[in-house]
């Protein structure tokens, strides 16, 4: 299963380029340092961006953002987002093109244990860059990702849409369905041509499915705990087999990210509203013992279901329509979910296994996945 020499690839990559839009682009990415915020580092890094990382340290020193080396690939500012003042000068002092805000308490789990920092970091910390971005004097697209769990969860079998009523029965989905509202009232109060607003912001929310792929650590995750069983040679411990979630790999929202940002930034109002769903096909709606049977064809183990306890309440059922990015911005998933947990899987198997560095294992992903989005 070996990759081909980190130099190679990284040619393979620059010509599947169809444009050099993000060459020389000043990003700021908030939450750098997590599973999606490292990937799309890497990815940006790799189109040439100049980039500003804003987060706290990483969750694990096997973390992603560790094995990829990316502080040498970006300016890194680890600081806490509740910081409101620090925050505020890094960005005007930066002064971004574009802003991606992924920068939260990202765990259902953890919110039942921390409800209080989980409203906070979600809502304020996005109300602290919102907030500093108005004052500058350029023009400046803000991408807020929020989270496929702020709708109200009704235990539904169709997919989602973007006006949907919203919701969220856990802190974590609550806190998200509020960022939602605070980014759209934020949008109407000050983005215009009054007196009290400002031209140059230009604000629009994404919402993505359950993302799986390879550099996942956290603790807690169905991935990260998977392959932690398998090194272990023990049994895959289920908590909720039954539950369904739109799976896809972590490359799949982040394009669409790129694709949305660039989008607002070279058409303005067109893409300037609230929500944005980036899911996969509909047959990826899978329930976890599925997806985890899936995994286990590329790497043999066992796992065990337990049964249901009084855990805190987490959905059932999720899926989300992909119908609005598909029209509005030419979006559609690459990989299919079969495609999706054999990288996944194989990414881990190459690491852990044969011993091939995370930064070649990322580019191959990277490559294969641009390579069939462009025959798409």
């Amino acid at each position: 299963m070996g990759l081909e020499k980190r130099g190679h690839k990284k040619e393979m990559l620059s010509k599947n380029r169809n444009n050099n839009f993000w060459q020389g682009k000043k990003v700021l990415i908030t939450g750098h340092t997590g599973f999606k915020g490292s990937w799309l580092t890497l990815w940006l890094n790799e189109l040439g961006a100049e980039i500003l990382g804003y987060a706290l340290e990483p969750d694990c020193d096997k973390s992603l953002f560790n094995q990829l080396n990316l502080q040498e690939k970006c300016i890194n500012k680890i600081e806490n987002i509740l910081d409101q003042k620090t925050l505020e000068k890094v960005i005007l002092d930066f002064s971004p093109d574009v802003v991606f805000h992924l920068a939260a308490q990202p765990l259902v789990g953890f919110s039942y244990k921390n409800p209080s920092l989980t409203w906070s970091v979600n809502v304020m910390g996005t109300i602290h860059v919102l907030e500093a971005l108005r004052k500058i004097q350029k023009k400046v697209i803000a991408l807020i990702i929020t989270s496929d769990k702020v709708y109200k969860n009704f235990e539904w079998d169709y997919a989602y849409r973007e006006d949907d009523k919203l919701g969220g029965d856990d802190p974590y989905s609550g806190s998200k369905a509020a960022v939602e509202i605070a980014v759209n009232s934020w949008r109407l109060s000050f983005c215009g041509n009054s007196s009290h607003q400002s031209k140059f912001l230009k604000i629009a929310t994404a919402r993505a499915g359950n993302v799986i792929g390879g550099g996942d650590w956290i603790e807690s995750r169905i991935i990260p705990d998977l392959i932690d069983s398998l090194v272990k040679n023990k049994e895959v411990l289920l908590r909720n087999p039954l539950s369904t979630r739109p799976w896809q790999h972590v490359l799949e929202p982040l394009s669409g990210y790129l694709k949305l940002a660039e989008r607002m930034y070279l058409q303005n109002q067109k893409y300037l509203e609230s929500g944005f769903n980036f899911g996969p096909n509909i047959e990826s709606n899978q329930t976890v013992k599925f997806l985890i049977k899936k995994c286990l064809i590329y790497w043999d183990g066992k796992f065990k279901e337990l049964k249901q306890d009084n855990s805190p309440h987490e959905a059932g059922k999720l899926n989300v329509s992909i119908e609005k990015s598909f029209h509005k911005l030419n979006w559609k998933p690459t990989w299919d979910f079969e495609t999706t947990v054999k990288k996944t899987i194989l990414w881990y198997r190459n690491f852990l296994l044969d011993g091939v560095d995370p930064l070649s294992c990322c580019l191959n992903d990277l490559s294969d996945f641009e390579n069939q989005k462009n025959i798409n």
